[in-house]
């Protein structure tokens, strides 16, 4: 198993009571929890706004993440790099620091050419500003394709559960972490079932639901000690 679990808080604001603007507070609130509990990433799912409202929420998850990283004491862990769900214009708009792509999304190869033609980001060492590009994979060709094209990371699902999916199970998350790339477990992941994702090769643990409905710092110590 690699050394360090990553960790990858995945957004859904409509799992939050109340109406939208309380929603969207509550999500707020939890990206900064997330970004204090230094999760690796976090991705702004929102995939129901129209682009202007996306724009608007992703704008302040940047904000938060990065106001939550002046705040941590130091010496500390870098903050989380936070993406955006398949819209690049939206994350080089708000200055994200990636996108998470569809397994039917463009490839990350592309991505790269858009970001890179952009001029946004700073330069660092002489090297242009790199983004970290996540994709969504259910089968080991696809992790494959996705090392391929340039990939930062895959996230393999549905493990163990999803609506109106067939869970992949363990052998297929197994064969799909033989690829040379880092590859995070999704669906139905508890902190019971975790650590046989990362027996199984895994590099960390992607999650909407084990993030949003815990303490975040609780369940990052206890991912990060399971191994």
């Amino acid at each position: 198993m690699p050394p360090r679990c990553l960790l990858y808080y995945i957004t859904d604001r409509t799992a939050f009571p109340g109406d939208e603007p309380a929603r969207r507070r509550r999500l707020l609130e939890k990206i900064t929890e997330a970004a204090r509990a230094r999760v690796d990433y976090i991705q702004v799912r929102e995939k129901d706004l129209p682009t202007r409202d996306l724009e608007a929420l992703a704008r302040e998850a940047v904000q938060a993440v990065r106001e939550a990283g002046k705040l941590a004491p130091a010496p500390c862990p870098l903050p989380p790099a936070l993406l955006i769900n398949s819209r690049t214009d939206v994350a080089l708009a708000v200055h994200a620091d990636g996108v998470h792509l569809r397994s039917n999304d463009i490839s990350p190869r592309e991505v790269k050419i858009i970001w890179t033609n952009s001029h946004v980001g700073t330069a660092a060492l002489g090297c242009p500003h790199r983004p970290f590009i996540g994709v969504s994979c259910h089968s080991p060709a696809e992790v494959a394709q996705a090392k391929a094209t340039g990939a930062t990371f895959a996230v393999f699902a549905p493990v163990f559960e999803k609506k109106d999916a067939r869970p992949a199970g363990l052998t297929l998350l197994r064969e799909a972490c033989q690829t040379s790339i880092p590859v995070l477990a999704l669906g139905g992941i508890t902190l019971s079932n975790a650590h046989s994702c990362l027996e199984a090769g895994a590099a960390g643990i992607a999650a909407i639901r084990l993030f949003q409905e815990n303490n975040i710092a609780e369940v990052t110590a206890k991912l990060r000690s399971s191994r």
